[in-house]
């Protein structure tokens, strides 16, 4: 059993309070390799920014459990080094079973996520009790869904999304004691976040996706007044990204993500966690491209995921400031 307290790490009960009362969201990022958490974390330190670096099941079974720890370890170190002791928190993003919950926090995790929302209503209620029960013994924050994303995010996948319902919040807060609450309000996971049919053009024929549900946000907000809120799937799909990608070979069709507008809306309410993973790939994938395909004759790595973990410290620097407000709440 490795304590997250004894990697330097903190769980994120403390910075949700201040998100909630402060306006603003956490960021939520996610890696899976040693540049991208050298980019989390100079864009957080030098944005004075608290951060959640995110870890999905196939990131751990990527980069490897061991691994993950004491690159999470490096991290807040590597804060230091940079000049700032900035929170961090590792978290488990969608867990999807108790042992799973168990082996992360044993490996010193200070928060995770058991998401049971596929699940019929009372069976999610067992398990995400399960798991806090179990995580609460360490410190362990944990975050439980209610509601159904669309789209694809490792081994997470659903064709329709099914919103968040407003009357099942309240019992599923009491009855869990979750720390916090991911909702569906029309966010979703991947690129591809909606069709073209799902749509409407504007003016100059750029696509604009249906808008967030806030209505149904304000009557959860009503529910369980000042409790931390999450949105997964919350890329906004920078279309200057999308169409580097494409013009140095690539093939992304359709992909349109959450306006920053909206997601600012979301980040001054009780949403305290927003998670941002398909823009980060989006801006490494258009960095790696451009060098490859404008050096073909390249082969040191480092010349090109040295410019994809730039291109990801630049997005996530405007993310925090532009969009969660989190800059100088370190």
């Amino acid at each position: 059993m490795v304590s997250y307290k004894d990697l330097g790490l903190v769980n994120s009960r403390e910075l949700f309070n201040k998100a909630i009362k402060g306006g603003y969201a956490i960021p939520a990022f996610n890696f899976n390799n040693m540049e991208q958490m050298q980019s989390i974390i100079q864009a957080c330190v030098l944005m004075r920014s608290p951060v959640i670096l995110q870890v999905s099941s196939g990131a751990r079974q990527y980069a490897n459990q061991t691994l993950l720890r004491y690159m999470a370890q490096g991290a807040v170190e590597y804060a230091k080094e940079l000049g700032y002791n900035i929170p961090i928190v590792l978290h488990l993003d969608h867990g999807s079973s108790f042992e799973l919950c168990v082996s992360c926090i044993e490996y010193g995790f200070s928060s995770v996520m058991i998401d049971a929302s596929h699940l019929p209503y009372e069976e999610n209620v067992a398990l995400t009790k399960k798991v806090v029960d179990y995580a609460h013994k360490y410190d362990v924050t944990v975050e439980g869904e209610l509601g159904v994303l669309a789209g694809i995010e490792d081994d997470v996948k659903a064709e329709h999304h099914t919103y968040t319902r407003p009357e099942e919040v309240e019992d599923f807060v009491k009855k869990t004691q979750v720390d916090s609450l991911a909702i569906s309000i029309g966010t979703s996971h991947g690129a591809n976040k909606f069709t073209p049919e799902q749509c409407h053009r504007d003016e100059n024929g750029i696509l604009i996706p249906p808008p967030l549900r806030f209505d149904i946000l304000k009557e959860i907000e009503k529910k369980i007044p000042g409790f931390p809120i999450v949105l997964h799937g919350s890329s906004s799909v920078p279309q200057d990204l999308v169409e580097k990608i494409n013009h140095y070979g690539g093939n992304l069709k359709d992909a349109i993500g959450i306006p920053e507008s909206q997601l600012r809306e979301a980040a001054s309410s009780a949403v305290c966690k927003i998670n941002i993973d398909s823009d980060g790939r989006l801006a490494m994938t258009a960095a790696v491209r451009e060098v490859l395909f404008t050096k073909p004759e390249e082969f040191d790595p480092r010349k090109y995921l040295g410019p994809a973990r730039d291109s990801l410290k630049e997005l996530y620097m405007h993310k925090i400031k532009a969009v969660l407000g989190s800059d100088n709440k370190a």
